[in-house]
């Protein structure tokens, strides 16, 4: 037992002694022999300014990196990857990195210099981006191929898809963000990689992982929605990575409008075809972003016909086919729903179909709408105080147009006018209307005025027969003159027999 302990203690010793002696050795060795710690996990941190290691960047001709060699700081420095994908190192010489990644040069770096540092510990970091060339399609508002460059990105940044994105003009409303492709080459055969992300975790989660850093030579496609959501369109609109709303628009508002056809939206103008018009009397602030109600202002505002439960906009995609989208206006004005008044992208068209009946009530509530105009002209001619072009707000009844006017004159006929109409089909209608004022908004007795109605208001029976009289008994000269006006009033009183 004795014996056995003894052996026991001698070996301990000898563990202990060398342990001993190789620190000694590594003390007083020069940094060419500088024992690296055993940890892989301790590493200097990195300069606040450097980019984050990322496996998936592959290094090439031009990419700046910072190399540390821990504890051999006349090693560490900045260096650059030279045309030939080397880089230049002390001591060991060239070191191909063309095509690894960060991790993968660092190992490499450290197999290297296994014969000069006792295990060394390298950590590569990436200062400045190459410039690389990326392909964009698809849903994107300038597609084609881009150049990036550090000081398009800036120099502590590398690029990602939604940087290119942004390069690109911005997304288009018909994009689906959440299939966007990345093709891209494998390093080591000839196939290509498919890489599907979902820039809508980016918007909901902040989910960067989704943020692809590309390399170069990778291509983008962004495919179109198969159905525009309302519910995401305002969230994809407001999107840095969505196209410029303080780009100029062209659009086309047709149907129930009072000025259809093409315009050009743009913050503080007005162009309609090529006429530019000042946006007095509207708030400049309600051009800032494009949508549907911004348009239907633009275009004069809704007739009282407009069926604004059924507005359709119909978009063209890249791919060719037409997106139709369907928007209700009425729970806009019900409920508030601002998911219904869409954001608008270039060649849009907004159709406003006409409404097979409206409610007095739902009449008087699209006459207050935003946009619904806020005048209309009702002509009325006749026997009022003040005849003429009228303006009034839209869905007026008759008997107040006619209020509006100054009344009825005295030699008015009081009971009855005749209201002309200039239907959207060309046609036009006339009918005669018993005048209540105390009537309320009714279609048969009391209509809702329309844009350039004409309300026709005839002189009584008993006024035509004094102006006739007056101009009978006007001065003449001769008794046969007198007895011949004399002869014409019984003629016209009837009372010649």
């Amino acid at each position: 037992m004795q014996q056995q302990g003894l052996k026991k203690w001698i070996r301990n010793y000898d563990r202990v002694a060398l342990t001993a002696i190789i620190g000694v050795v590594a003390l007083t060795s020069p940094a060419m022999a500088i024992t690296q710690p055993a940890n892989p996990g301790i590493v200097a941190p990195p300069n606040a300014g450097q980019l984050p290691n990322d496996d998936g960047y592959l290094l090439g001709a031009g990419d700046r990196v910072k190399i540390d060699f821990f504890n051999v700081p006349e090693f560490s420095g900045e260096y650059q990857v030279l045309p030939n994908g080397t880089l230049n190192l002390p001591q060991v010489g060239a070191v191909s990195v063309q095509g690894k990644t960060l991790r993968q040069a660092s190992d490499l770096l450290s197999v290297r210099y296994a014969s000069l540092l006792k295990r060394p510990i390298v950590t590569i970091s990436l200062l400045i981006a190459r410039p690389i060339v990326v392909a964009i399609a698809g849903e994107i508002s300038r597609p084609g191929s881009y150049t990036i460059t550090p000081s398009t990105v800036g120099e502590n940044r590398v690029t990602t898809t939604s940087n290119v994105i942004q390069l690109a003009g911005g997304i288009t409303q018909a994009a689906d963000i959440r299939r966007i492709q990345v093709r891209r080459a494998r390093p080591d055969t000839a196939g290509m990689q498919l890489i599907t992300l979902d820039l809508w975790q980016l918007l909901q989660s902040g989910n960067l992982n989704q943020d692809l850093r590309l390399q170069d030579g990778d291509s983008i496609f962004i495919p179109t929605a198969n159905t525009i959501d309302l519910n995401e369109a305002q969230t994809l609109a407001a999107a840095n990575f969505a196209s410029t709303s303080n780009r100029p628009l062209k659009i086309a508002v047709v149907g129930e409008v009072y000025r259809p056809g093409p315009y050009v939206l743009a913050p503080g103008i007005i162009t309609s075809g090529t006429n530019p018009q000042t946006t007095s009397g509207m708030n400049q602030q309600t051009l800032q972003v494009p949508s549907v109600t911004r348009a239907i202002q633009l275009a004069g505002g809704i007739t009282q016909s407009a069926d604004i439960r059924n507005i359709q906009v119909r978009r063209l995609t890249r791919n060719g086919v037409a997106q139709k989208i369907n928007l209700d206006f009425w729970k806009l004005l019900k409920s508030g729903d601002n998911l219904q008044d869409l954001p608008l992208q270039d060649g849009d068209t907004i159709e406003i179909p006409t409404a097979k009946s409206i409610t007095p009530g739902e009449a008087t509530e699209l006459a207050a709408a935003s946009f619904s105009p806020d005048r209309i002209i009702v002509n009325v001619v006749g026997e009022v105080e003040k005849p003429g072009a009228i303006p009034v707000q839209p869905n007026i009844p008759l008997n107040q147009a006619l209020l509006a006017a100054g009344g009825f004159t005295t030699s008015a006929r009081k009971g009855t006018v005749t209201l002309v109409r200039l239907n959207p089909n060309g046609s036009v209608t006339k009918r005669d209307i018993k005048v209540d004022f105390a009537q309320g908004l009714n279609e048969a007795r009391n209509p809702a005025m329309r844009n350039n109605d004409i309300i026709i208001v005839r002189r009584s029976t008993f006024a035509g027969i004094v102006d006739t009289v007056g101009k009978i008994v006007s001065p003449v000269s001769g008794t046969v003159g007198v007895f011949g006006g004399i002869l014409n009033l019984i003629r016209v009183l009837n009372l010649s027999n």
